[in-house]
């Protein structure tokens, strides 16, 4: 049987999910995974005055967990190869 990374997956792992709102334009979260590692997404717009916090945060963690997909991958690709 193939092992695979999938959505599910990557979701379990999550263990924290914080925001953090660093200046007018910028959104950082932070996701923390089972084992202590943790992994940021990041988010910002042109001008303080088009600020949406949640947009800001979605699209912090969307590419903060798009980071996940590599990650994993690269963690299956070590365990599939005997490392």
């Amino acid at each position: 049987m193939i092992e695979r990374v999938t959505q599910e997956h990557l979701e379990s792992i999550i263990t924290g999910k914080q925001f953090h709102r660093l200046t007018e334009t910028l959104t950082v979260c932070v996701l923390t995974l089972r084992n202590g590692f943790t992994v940021t997404g990041e988010s910002a717009c042109v001008s303080p005055a088009l600020y949406n916090q949640e947009i800001g945060e979605q699209i912090a963690f969307k590419n903060a967990f798009s980071k996940l997909w590599q990650l994993e991958g690269y963690a299956l690709k070590n365990k599939l190869a005997g490392y």
